[in-house]
């Protein structure tokens, strides 16, 4: 078949088709319902997509958490409701409830930190329950404890630390005992507990080490002089307070302000007094 004769058949087909107007309304709708498909799709997979999402945080936070609350304090700054309690640039967390040796010869009658005690009556009265206690000190903890032992090697903030896995004893009332000691530091902290082993463990997890700030430190025996020097070297200005006694009476340093195992800026002042003859 020669291409003149294919073209007159083509043409005489053509003539015999009826061409209706063009489906403009039902390429309308086919192009709606594709555009819905695809938003759909699209729909779902954001849904998955968050999903996803809400779910890793999910893990990462616990149910009812602000995500802003889970990050650390500044180490300078104790949690609301507690208060920072140490010596040199090591501190613990308490509850500001928590009061200043309150005890009865030596053993604490209610929730209270135990620092710069001087001499003690030890007439060994019970300790109640449900009472939690902080010790600190400074030097190595083995002069004060000798069953003292690190059970566990760690570190606070940077700074090796020992811990001394908690233990208790029931002799009447329960007792329950750890400490934690930061020996480049020379501070160590006992924490006790008539209520449980966990209440322990929970304490001594709010350790930090806050190189801007420093604890008012112990007086103990020293005299003025020496309280004085050892304020200067751990950076805060000393400011003597005298008291007149009777010749009887040794010259001793009888208070400090503010007490012992306050945090301060460098550079705060401490006012002690001492009693003089």
């Amino acid at each position: 078949m020669n291409e003149s004769k294919l073209t007159e058949l083509l043409e005489q087909a053509g003539e015999r088709t009826t061409v209706g107007p063009p489906p403009i309304e039902a390429m309308r709708a086919g192009a709606t319902r594709r555009r819905r498909r695809r938003t759909a799709v699209i729909s779902l997979t954001a849904a998955a997509a968050v999903v996803v999402a809400v779910g890793g945080t999910a893990l990462l936070t616990p149910p009812g958490t602000n995500p802003d609350q889970t990050k650390p304090p500044v180490a300078s700054q104790a949690p609301e409701r507690l208060r920072l309690v140490g010596l040199g640039h090591v501190a613990i967390a308490i509850p500001r409830e928590w009061g200043t040796n309150q005890h009865h010869c030596g053993t604490p009658q209610r929730d209270t930190v135990m620092i710069n005690l001087g001499a003690i009556n030890l007439c060994l009265p019970p300790r109640p329950s449900g009472v939690e206690s902080l010790q600190l000190g400074t030097g190595k903890p083995g002069k004060y404890d000798p069953k003292f032992s690190a059970d566990e090697i760690f570190e606070i903030d940077g700074v090796r630390a020992e811990r001394q896995r908690t233990t208790c004893t029931k002799t009447g009332e329960l007792l329950c005992s750890g400490m934690v000691f930061v020996p480049s530091l020379s501070v160590w902290f006992q924490v006790e507990s008539s209520t449980s082993a966990a209440e322990v463990d929970r304490v001594l997890q709010r350790i930090r080490v806050v190189p801007d700030l420093v604890g008012v430190p112990e007086s103990g025996m020293l005299d003025r002089q020496a309280y004085a020097d050892l304020l200067i070297a751990q950076g805060l200005r000393p400011e003597l307070k005298i008291v007149k006694v009777s010749q009887n009476t040794l010259e001793q340093i009888i208070e400090v302000s503010p007490a012992a195992g306050t945090m301060l800026k460098p550079g705060s002042k401490v006012t002690f007094t001492v009693t003089e003859r």
